[in-house]
């Protein structure tokens, strides 16, 4: 079976990875959730059906459907009868920042830094391998995909072609869920230029020390990476719930 090879079929990959025994409606339900707010699943984009998401999952055809019915109820997805009918998503650019905004006020600060040590650890064992494998070539297509009009496209398509470079399996795979759950947080930063300007700076300074075949800077320049962003998501954290406080 072919590998997905684009940063966006990465994703949407792991979106639809089995999940761990025993996969609850509930589980299904988030998974699905994730990809919508993270962009990976997309307004009018059309759902396996029912047989077949339960199988890339690993749970049972009741619980895909169970899961199909809490995103109905949430208004993110619609059945179309007919030829060309199925599960669609229907989502609104207000609808994810608001989802992302739910989620991020639900989550504690130790929460949110223990996600960030985890994403901080696999990104940058993944920069230190891809200092050791790459070639000149790769690092010409990790800057050639800082070259995107959103800083934030960019710098999550270049973190995800670092972790292919990796050329662990496994750890690509890690990297790409931890990327949907981590990255989803950062919506609401997309059109923070000053952000922006320092993070596509930092991956293209990573660039070069994988370039160089500096491992120990590659790893140590995306730790820094995701520190930047974390600092980010502790001050919107913050400022949702100031506002959300009586």
């Amino acid at each position: 079976m072919p590998q997905p090879t684009t940063p966006h079929h990465r994703l949407r990959a792991a979106v639809f990875s089995p999940l761990s025994e025993n996969g609850k409606a509930d589980q299904v339900e988030d998974r699905l959730l994730q990809g919508i707010i993270a962009g990976i699943l997309s307004d009018g984009d059309r759902l396996p059906r029912e047989t077949e998401l339960a199988t890339s999952l690993g749970v049972a055809t009741v619980t895909a459907r169970e899961a199909l019915v809490g995103l109905r109820a949430r208004g993110l997805l619609a059945t179309r009868r007919g030829r060309d009918g199925g599960s669609f998503i229907t989502v609104r650019p207000e609808d994810r920042l608001r989802l992302v905004a739910e989620r991020l006020n639900h989550l504690s600060r130790v929460e949110l830094r223990d996600t960030a040590i985890h994403y901080s650890a696999i990104a940058s064992t993944a920069a230190g391998l891809a200092a050791r494998f790459a070639d000149v070539n790769d690092v010409a297509l990790l800057r050639s995909l800082l070259a995107g009009d959103s800083w934030m496209h960019a710098t999550g398509n270049f973190l995800l072609e670092l972790a292919a470079l990796s050329q662990s399996a496994r750890l690509t795979r890690e990297y790409v869920r931890l990327h949907a759950e981590f990255g989803m947080l950062l919506l609401g930063a997309e059109h923070d230029h000053a952000l922006g300007a320092e993070v596509l700076g930092c991956c293209e300074r990573i660039a070069s020390a994988i370039e160089a075949g500096d491992g120990t800077q590659a790893r140590e320049l995306t730790d820094g990476y995701v520190a930047q962003l974390l600092d980010w998501l502790i001050r919107e954290h913050s400022a949702l719930a100031a506002r959300s406080s009586p």
